[in-house]
């Protein structure tokens, strides 16, 4: 049996008195596009920095493709982009995308950068440009272009569409499907209900530290009777019990 992408099991975290997760258990199967919400300050981040292990977890386990993400090894086969991507920004476009492909074990195609780059709406005279000269939206382009370009098998992405404007957000999910499509597993979280709604699976709602839904986007509507995904998430906020779909 194929192990999951993603298992936290039982993690908690607290910072001093304040518990930031609690208890979270969640699985994200291999292959699977999945969503992540919640509040501003509902642990979303926190977990993934759990995972990354760049915030030790107090209690649990997380496991990527059935190996302890303590290991390296194991992360290797995942891309990230955090939600404040900023890249060096004395380096060029090119410059970036050719070290961190060199990073993943990929070497850099041009062809493959500049066709990235198009279907990201970014410039191609980005590849030239000194980072320092980008907008939020062409760094965060530059961000996702370089997680698509890795191949990896899980892809990791924190706010994705931050900065975005409409079309580079319709493209990113475009995309986020042709990378789906071709195997890989793509985990994000997102304030966007309506990007959730569209290209999920599956999603999980995390609120005060603790997941509060687990399952489809049209379950949790169906949960609660309500006509958006925007209500029936207002309506699991206040639902003290959580639900599984």
């Amino acid at each position: 049996m194929e192990p999951s992408a993603l298992a936290f099991r039982h993690v908690s975290k607290a910072f001093g008195t304040a518990s930031a997760l609690s208890d979270v258990e969640l699985e994200v199967g291999t292959g699977e596009l999945f969503g992540l919400v919640g509040m501003n300050g509902a642990g979303k981040t926190t977990l993934i920095k759990c995972l990354l292990d760049s915030s030790r977890a107090d209690t649990g386990s997380i496991e990527v493709f059935g190996a302890t993400s303590l290991l390296p090894a194991a992360r290797s086969r995942l891309a990230f982009l955090p939600e404040r991507f900023n890249a060096p920004f004395y380096v060029t476009g090119r410059d970036f995308l050719r070290l961190m492909l060199r990073l993943y074990g990929r070497g850099y195609d041009e062809a493959a950068a500049r066709a990235m780059l198009a279907a990201l709406d970014l410039d191609l005279s980005a590849l030239d440009k000194p980072v320092r000269a980008y907008s939020k939206g062409m760094t965060q382009k530059l961000g996702l272009a370089c997680c698509l370009l890795s191949e990896r098998a899980l892809l990791l992405l924190d706010e994705p569409t931050s900065g975005l404007d409409p079309k580079a957000r319709a493209l990113l999910k475009a995309a986020l499907r042709e990378r789906h499509a071709h195997g890989s597993t793509i985990f994000f979280t997102s304030h966007s209900l309506a990007d959730v709604e569209e290209m999920c699976d599956r999603m999980a709602v995390l609120h005060q530290g603790r997941i509060r839904y687990v399952g489809s986007p049209a379950g949790l509507r169906e949960r609660f009777g309500a006509p958006t995904l925007e209500r029936a998430f207002l309506a699991c906020l206040e639902t003290a019990v959580p639900l599984a779909a």
